[in-house]
C-alpha cells in the first residue's frame, strides 16, 4: 500500500468557494484518474454520504467519502484550498484541506474502514497536520500519507 496515493492525486493551491465545488472537483479528478467511469454517481455518493453527518475533522481538515458501483479502484483524492469554506466538522470550523477516500461497493465494508480509520488515527497526530500544511509539494503529501497508512 506504499504507493497507494500518487503525487498526481493531490492538488494544492485550490480556489473553491463551497463544499459542493470540491466534492465536484474530486469527482472530476476521479474520472481524470480512471478511478471512475462516472464523476456524477461519485459526486452524488459524495453527497449522500455528507447528509449522514459531517465530515470535516478537526483543524481545517475534512475526510469526505464515497462508496459506489461506479467507482473501479480504491483512491484517495487531496485538495488543498487556498482558504478556508464552510464544511460541517467536529470542531464548527471551516476546512481548506479535504483528504477524500473513494471506494468501490464490493470493498466497501474492509477498504473503506481500514482506509477511513487509518486517515483518522494520521489527523490526531500534529506533526502530520503540520507536515501538510507546510508544503504544497504534491509528492511530499502524498508519501506523508502513504507512510501514515502504512503504519497506523
Amino acid at each position: 500500500m506504499s504507493d497507494f496515493v500518487k503525487a498526481e492525486s493531490v492538488y494544492v493551491n485550490q480556489s473553491m468557494g463551497s463544499r459542493e465545488e470540491v466534492l465536484r472537483f474530486i469527482a472530476q479528478r476521479a474520472a481524470e484518474l480512471g478511478v471512475t467511469h462516472d464523476a456524477d454517481a461519485v459526486y452524488d455518493a459524495f453527497v449522500a454520504r455528507e447528509e449522514m453527518g459531517e465530515t470535516g475533522m478537526t483543524d481545517g481538515f475534512a475526510v469526505p467519502h464515497a462508496k459506489a458501483s461506479s467507482i473501479l479502484e480504491p483512491a484517495v483524492i487531496v485538495v488543498k484550498n487556498d482558504r478556508p469554506i464552510e464544511w460541517p466538522s467536529f470542531d464548527d470550523k471551516p476546512i481548506d484541506v479535504a483528504i477524500a477516500l473513494l471506494v468501490p461497493e464490493g470493498e466497501s465494508g474492509t477498504m473503506h474502514i481500514r482506509l477511513l480509520s487509518k486517515t483518522a488515527v494520521l489527523l490526531m497526530k500534529d506533526e502530520f497536520k503540520a507536515l501538510i500544511r507546510g508544503t504544497d509539494d504534491a509528492s511530499q503529501i502524498a508519501d506523508a500519507i502513504n507512510a501514515g497508512i502504512e503504519e497506523a
